[in-house]
């Protein structure tokens, strides 16, 4: 974008610093700050030698994240062998590691730098349809490097519009808000609804649609996921038709031994007529990116929390153990 833009909106989420943050509650998490930056600096070795101590030690453990990872291994892939999906375990954790130790790196360092970084795999399919000045919508599976798409387009003039949620610390809330629009770009909080995530978006904005979360069985579609079945959020389809947008897959990866990052794109998605059918395309796409490098998605989520028979699978998988 050549002319200047207003990236400001009194609809959007825009938490400001408050002198309350300084308040002794919070030092633990600026300690965690101010410990994590210079870490950052490290070369990428180290970050892989760490990462590598802290996976190694996690992957013993049989409850929390460690456990949710093993649970949706299992499920959605019941074919690999017990050794295949520790491996993933393992490999998960490695990854998320190294992601972390270099996320200060955003900050610290330059839009050029991160563009160096940073390889994009079939970007003529985003490019085709901003040069024509159509509306996008980036379809976002829940990699670890999933901010690193965000921020790196907005620091090439293509700013991203976002919908997220309040997190419990005001302190790392406004901290991740200000490294997300560091570079331009807005968020909505999902409690203010989808009217002005969709207006942003006829504005010319990259809407960046996260695809992959569990939000109940009352507004969900039960439909195929890998091996099982998960409670998916329809939508998509509508949501396209009334901001005018194509659909694009956008996958994030992170390569522990380099520490750069591979952004792919896909073709637009074609639109559905049906939620079941919606909801399955979404499903197919996250598919695809993850069968492909499956260490790279976010499986400490509790993707499969919802079931339509009512059961909560992570607990009684915690309990055969």
């Amino acid at each position: 974008m050549s002319k200047p833009r207003n990236d400001f909106d009194p609809k959007a989420y825009n938490p400001a610093f408050e002198w309350g943050f300084l308040a002794p509650n919070y030092w633990g998490t600026w300690l965690g700050v101010f410990v994590s930056l210079p870490i950052s600096l490290l070369p990428v070795k180290v970050h892989k030698w760490i990462a590598h101590q802290v996976a190694s030690r996690l992957v013993n453990k049989r409850k929390g994240a460690v456990h949710n990872i093993r649970v949706n291994l299992s499920l959605c892939f019941p074919d690999k062998t017990e050794q295949e999906r520790e491996r993933i375990v393992y490999e998960t954790l490695l990854t998320a590691g190294v992601f972390m130790m270099r996320f200060g790196l955003l900050t610290l360092r330059s839009p050029q730098w991160l563009q160096t970084q940073c390889t994009l795999v079939n970007e003529h399919y985003l490019t085709d349809c901003t040069e024509q000045n159509k509306n996008v919508i980036l379809l976002v599976p829940h990699s670890w490097a999933i901010d690193i798409p965000a921020v790196l387009l907005a620091s090439k003039g293509l700013p991203v519009s976002a919908m997220a949620k309040k997190q419990k610390n005001p302190v790392s809330d406004w901290l991740m808000h200000r490294q997300r629009v560091q570079y331009g770009g807005r968020v909505y909080e999902r409690s203010g609804g989808i009217k002005p995530f969709i207006k942003s978006i006829k504005d010319g904005y990259l809407g960046y649609y996260l695809p992959d979360q569990d939000h109940g069985a009352d507004i969900s579609e039960f439909v195929d996921f890998f091996a099982t079945t998960k409670a998916t959020l329809p939508g998509l389809t509508k949501l396209a038709k009334l901001s005018k947008s194509k659909i694009i897959p956008t996958f994030a990866s992170i390569d522990p031994d380099t520490g750069t990052y591979s952004i792919e794109f896909m073709p637009p998605l074609e639109l559905q007529d049906t939620d079941p059918a919606d909801a399955r395309g979404m499903n197919k796409t996250i598919e695809y990116f993850v069968a492909k490098e499956p260490s790279q998605y976010m499986w400490i989520l509790r993707l499969l929390r919802t079931q339509q028979d009512g059961r909560n699978l992570y607990r009684e998988m915690r309990n055969k153990q």
